[in-house]
């Protein structure tokens, strides 16, 4: 029984460059997970990582092919416009000859399998959420030529018959699990502490991959820092947890992490997190710092508490700006996950979120700056957003199997300045990217990247206030006549010193 476990190539889109919300960040090792939970049953198992800058489907496919396996596991994440591609991937191993039995695994083919499977004949199976269990049980079950139908977790076309759910429940202990399988150590290793997040943010398809279980569940301390020491014998010395929340939930997450920061200590490491802002006081943030903590990602997500609630984001923005300070306090500078724009804010709510990125010195470098102006609120099938916007008639979908979709905003005047403030900062964000700039993203820090930073902030006010007097005051073709009116005054300012810029910036990638 020879099992093969594959992270498909991506796809960069043109469109979302700059966006990550496709799918969590703890997707990246998911692969590793399965080829790992495959091994420990004893299963002959490759794992093939081809999620990396400039890996080809042609390459994953001729893999496939020599190999030749029973069972094809693929960890399927959604990439904007370019997922056909990836079914096409299927249709063609099948025209090929493969004949073993295909299964998708991970955030997109859990949250719309039955679409799927109603769909995309080439797809045999899907587990739905937590797989680490159902593959081993797949597996064994198609070298047995046992039925498949009863195994928790699995997708079927058979399933589609009736209207219960087949999303596995979740694992109580994380701690059984094998540690994941990696197909690089080099540069900074990510590790997964704990399993979901106590939270429900309506944006999030977080809590509905686990909707059937605990929302959180942290390894052990002890579990954690074996990973780690074993990856640190092999040379690895900087890490980035990709939990979703890294600390947990009230004061017994914090005496998990206190715990965990001294069995890592002497490793002498350095790692990064994410957390939300309650999370955070000055006895974890000094243990996390003697530990080797150096860098953040908080969400924050407004500066509007009408927004907050609106997304069940559970936090204030009173309580942000005393985590960012408590940040600054302990040395550590946060980036911040930060919604500019979502479908049900006005005007006022724009200008409280210029306010709060003011007050907290956040719109400092042309970098961060154009990341926090043009974020705007993305939504995908399986959140509580999706749904409430669908009933609501809100809902534009869009992109397979009407997996991400548009949604109509409640006020015209806030889509009109997202439209212009993100068009405005994509253009910056491309910019920094191409490596004759003088705002390349390696060398920012100088009076071009200064000029367009104020730029981008001068812009938002600008905005907001020619909205706040009534779009009907503005002239018909108002968004081309922005536009182009933005794209010259950048290109205008980075053309200094005789430097020519690509008017289209589209082949340029974003800086990291």
């Amino acid at each position: 029984m020879k099992t093969f476990i594959l992270e498909h190539p991506r796809i960069a889109s043109e469109k979302r460059f700059n966006d990550i919300a496709n799918t969590p960040l703890w997707s990246c090792l998911m692969g590793g997970y399965a080829a790992a939970a495959l091994e420990k049953e004893g299963l002959d198992t490759t794992f093939f990582d081809h999620a990396v800058p400039g890996a080809k489907f042609a390459r994953s496919r001729d893999s496939i092919l020599d190999t030749n396996p029973d069972l094809l596991c693929i960890n399927t994440v959604y990439f904007w416009e370019h997922t056909p591609v990836f079914f096409k991937f299927l249709s063609d191993l099948k025209k090929l000859g493969f004949t073993g039995h295909i299964n998708l695994f991970g955030f997109f083919p859990s949250l719309v399998y039955r679409e799927i499977l109603k769909t995309c004949e080439q797809v045999d199976s899907i587990a739905v959420g937590e797989f680490e269990h159902t593959l081993p049980e797949l597996a064994n079950a198609l070298k047995d030529e046992a039925p498949l139908k009863t195994i928790q977790g699995l997708a079927l076309r058979s399933c589609l018959e009736n209207d219960r759910s087949r999303m596995r429940i979740p694992e109580k202990n994380p701690d059984i699990f094998a540690f994941p399988k990696r197909s690089s150590l080099e540069g900074v290793v990510t590790i997964l502490g704990s399993r979901g997040c106590y939270n429900h943010c309506s944006f999030c398809p977080v809590p509905s991959f686990y909707n059937q279980g605990s929302l959180w569940r942290g390894r052990s301390p002890h579990n954690i820092a074996e990973e780690m020491q074993t990856l640190v014998n092999k040379g690895v010395c900087k890490f980035y947890f990709c939990d979703p929340n890294f600390i947990g939930p009230g004061a017994r997450g914090k005496r998990r992490i206190i715990e965990l920061m001294e069995l890592i200590k002497p490793m002498n490491i350095k790692f990064g997190m994410e957390t939300r802002p309650q999370d955070l006081d000055d006895d974890i943030l000094e243990s996390l710092v003697e530990a080797g903590f150096e860098s953040l990602l908080m969400g924050i997500e407004s500066g509007s508490s009408n927004v907050l609630e609106r997304i069940d984001k559970g936090s204030g923005p009173v309580q942000s700006s005393k985590a960012i300070e408590l940040c600054r306090r302990h040395g550590i500078e946060p980036e911040i996950g930060f919604l500019m724009f979502v479908p049900d804010s006005g005007l006022n709510d724009l200008k409280e979120n210029m306010k709060f990125l003011m007050d907290n010195k956040l719109l400092d470098h042309v970098a961060r700056t154009a990341n926090l102006l043009s974020h705007t609120q993305i939504v995908l099938s399986g959140t509580s957003g999706y749904r409430r916007f669908e009933e609501g008639k809100r809902l534009n979908k869009s992109g397979m199997f009407g997996f991400e979709a548009d949604v109509i905003f409640l006020d015209p005047a806030v889509e009109w300045i997202a439209k212009l403030l993100t068009f405005a900062c994509h253009t910056v964000l491309k910019a920094m990217s191409h490596s004759r700039s003088p705002i390349y993203w390696k060398n920012e820090d100088n009076e071009f990247s200064k000029e367009i930073n104020d730029y981008l902030i001068n812009l938002s006010y600008d905005l907001i206030d020619l909205a706040d007097k009534g779009l009907e005051k503005l002239p018909p073709k108002s968004l081309e006549h922005w536009e182009k009116r933005i794209l010259t005054h950048i290109n205008t300012t980075l053309e200094q010193e005789a430097l020519i810029l690509p008017r289209d910036c589209s082949s340029v990638v974003k800086p990291q």
